[in-house]
C-alpha cells in the first residue's frame, strides 16, 4: 500500500544550520507551510560535529596554552597540572544536546513540522521518507524543495584498512586522549585539530604532501603557521606520499557510523587502540590513532537525484546558479552540498536569501547572496582570519603593478613578559591588501591571538569597500594587536 501523501509550500531536507536558515525564514517570517526533513541529530554538522564542539574543544586546549604559559607572568602553578578530558566530554555532549533541543523547540515555534529519516526523491516534487524509528515510510509534496543535507568527511578507499582510522565526526567521540596520532591532511580541519591535540599534550604527526598547510591561504599563513606548529611540536611529515596499509594490532576493533548515510564507516576511538601504518614509501609507523582530514563529499546518494535529472558538478556537487536554483524548476539546493565556499554562516545566509526570494514581498524576488568578500577564521594556534584575494590571486587580477602590500610583524603584549625564546613562538601577523590607485583594501590577512574576534568587525569594512585611508582615518584602540592594522605604514 502507497504511504499517503502530505503537501506543504516548502521542504527542506537537511535540517542543519544552512536548512535551519531556510525553513525558519520561509515559515517563521513569511508564513509558508514548511517540512523539515532530518536524517540525523537536528543541528546537522556544525552544531553535532563541527564548529560548535570543535570551538569548545579549542578553549579547552586554549586553557592549557594560558596555564603553562603563567609562569611568565609569575604565576606558582605545578608543571603538570591534571585535566580531566572525559568529564569535558561529557560537558560538550550535554552543550550539544541541549541545543539541538533548542534547534526544535525554535521550529515548534515557527510552525515547522519535523520528520526524521532518510528522504528520496520520486519524482520532481514529490519525496519518500523512510521514517528514522522504524515505523515505516512517509510521502510529501511541495512546489519548493530545498536540498541542504551538507557533506561528509571522506576516507580513502585506495588505503588497505583506512577504516582504521577516524574521521572529524570520530574526532569527537574521543574520550580518553591517545598518547600519538597521525592526521593526514592539509586544510584547515587538519590544522584545527592537530593544534587543539598537540596543545594538551598528544603527540602529534601531520602528514602532508607540500611543505605547508593551509594551501590556499595567503603565503604569508602558509609558511608562519607551518613554522609555528613545528615550534609548538608538531611533528610534521613533508612530502607525503601517501599511506597504502592500516592494520589494527590490538584486535580490538570498534564500528562508529557518526551518524551518517555513506557506506564506509570508520572504526571509533579505543583507548588500547594501537595501529601500524605503512607508508607507499614502505615507512611503518605506530600510533594510537589515525585521522583522515582529506576533505569532504557531498551527502546525496540517498536522495536518488538521477531521478529527476538533477545535474552535478564535476567534483559530484549539486549544480546551482547565483540564485541556489538547480536545472530542475523548483528544486534548490545551498550549503556544503554545493561546494560553494563549506562555511556553515555561509550556509545560513543563502538559505535565508533564498526564503525571502521564493516567499517574501516583490522587492526581495531578486534575493541572493553575495559570495566574495567571506570572513573566514581557522581557530588554529595561534588562530587565523581571513577575507579576500590572497597575495597571488591579487596579483593575478590587478597586476603585479597595480597592487600595494602592507605588512607587520610583531609580538602581542600578552607574550611581553615571556622570554625571547619562547616569544618567537607565538607570532603574530597582519598583510594588507590594496589595489587600484584608490588602495581599495582587496585582502586581510591576520594571524594571533584574537584574530577570530577581530575579523568579523574589519570584514564588514571590506564588504563596504574600505580603502587604506579609511583604515587610516580610524583612531586606534591602545594597546591592542589590532590598532596594527589602523597604524601600518
Amino acid at each position: 500500500m502507497a504511504p499517503i501523501t502530505k503537501a506543504f509550500d516548502y521542504i527542506v531536507i537537511g535540517g542543519g544550520s544552512g536548512g535551519s536558515g531556510a525553513a525558519r525564514r520561509a515559515a517563521g517570517w513569511y508564513g509558508a507551510k514548511t517540512l523539515i526533513i532530518e536524517n540525523g541529530r537536528s543541528g546537522g554538522t556544525c552544531v553535532n560535529v563541527g564548529c560548535v564542539p570543535k570551538k569548545m574543544t579549542w578553549y579547552f586546549a586554549s586553557v592549557n596554552e594560558t596555564i603553562k604559559g603563567a609562569h611568565n607572568y609569575f604565576y606558582d602553578i605545578p608543571a603538570n597540572v591534571k585535566f580531566h578530558f572525559d568529564q569535558f566530554k561529557k560537558r560538550r555532549d550535554a552543550s550539544i544536546a541541549r541545543l539541538n533541543g533548542a534547534y526544535e523547540n525554535n521550529w515548534n515555534r515557527e510552525g515547522i513540522e519535523l520528520v526524521h529519516g532518510t528522504a528520496t526523491f520520486t519524482g520532481p516534487k514529490e519525496i519518500e521518507v523512510e521514517l528514522q524509528d522504524g515505523s515505516g515510510k512517509v510521502a510529501f509534496t511541495a512546489p519548493h524543495i530545498c536540498i541542504a543535507t551538507g557533506g561528509y568527511p571522506i576516507i580513502p578507499e585506495n588505503v588497505e584498512g583506512a577504516t582504521h582510522g577516524i574521521t572529524s565526526d570520530g574526532f569527537f567521540d574521543i574520550e580518553e586522549l591517545p598518547k600519538k596520532i597521525a592526521i593526514v591532511g592539509a586544510g584547515y580541519i587538519a590544522v584545527e585539530m592537530a593544534g587543539m591535540l598537540n596543545a594538551i599534550g598528544v603527540e602529534v604527526h601531520m602528514f602532508i604532501r607540500g611543505d605547508t598547510f593551509l594551501r590556499t591561504f595567503d603565503p604569508m599563513i602558509q609558511e608562519t603557521m607551518t613554522k609555528a606548529y613545528e615550534d609548538a611540536g608538531v611533528i610534521l611529515h613533508k612530502g607525503h606520499k601517501g599511506f597504502k596499509k592500516v592494520e589494527r594490532l590490538d584486535n580490538n576493533p570498534t564500528s562508529a557510523s557518526h551518524g551518517t548515510t555513506h557506506e564506509k564507516r570508520s572504526d571509533g576511538p579505543s583507548p588500547e587502540k594501537l595501529l601500524k601504518i605503512t607508508g607507499n614509501d614502505d615507512e611503518v609507523f605506530e600510533f594510537n590513532e589515525l585521522l583522515w582530514a582529506i576533505g569532504r563529499a557531498p551527502e546525496i546518494k540517498d536522495l536518488r537525484l538521477d531521478r529527476i535529472g538533477i545535474d552535478l558538478t564535476k567534483s559530484g556537487h549539486i549544480a546551482t546558479d547565483e540564485y541556489q536554483n538547480t536545472n530542475v524548476e523548483g528544486i534548490y539546493a545551498l550549503g556544503d552540498v554545493t561546494g560553494n565556499v563549506e562555511l556553515t554562516p555561509v550556509a545560513i545566509a543563502a538559505g535565508r536569501q533564498l526564503g525571502n526570494r521564493l516567499f517574501g514581498p516583490p522587492e526581495l524576488k531578486s534575493s541572493k547572496l553575495e559570495y566574495n568578500h567571506i570572513p573566514t577564521v581557522v581557530f588554529s594556534h595561534p588562530e587565523v582570519g581571513t577575507i579576500g584575494l590572497t597575495e597571488p590571486q591579487a596579483i593575478n587580477q590587478y597586476g603585479k603593478e597595480n597592487i600595494k602590500i602592507y605588512k607587520t610583524k610583531f609580538t602581542a603584549m600578552y607574550f611581553d613578559v615571556f622570554s625571547p625564546e619562547e616569544k618567537t613562538k607565538h607570532p603574530t601577523q597582519y598583510k594588507i591588501i590594496c589595489a587600484g590607485p584608490q588602495e581599495k583594501v582587496v585582502g586581510l590577512h591576520i594571524l594571533g591571538e584574537g584574530s577570530g574576534e577581530m575579523l568579523q568587525g574589519f570584514g564588514v569594512a571590506i564588504k563596504m569597500g574600505a580603502t587604506k585611508a579609511d583604515f587610516d582615518r580610524c583612531v586606534a584602540i591602545h594597546p591592542t594587536s589590532a590598532e596594527e592594522l589602523v597604524t601600518m605604514r
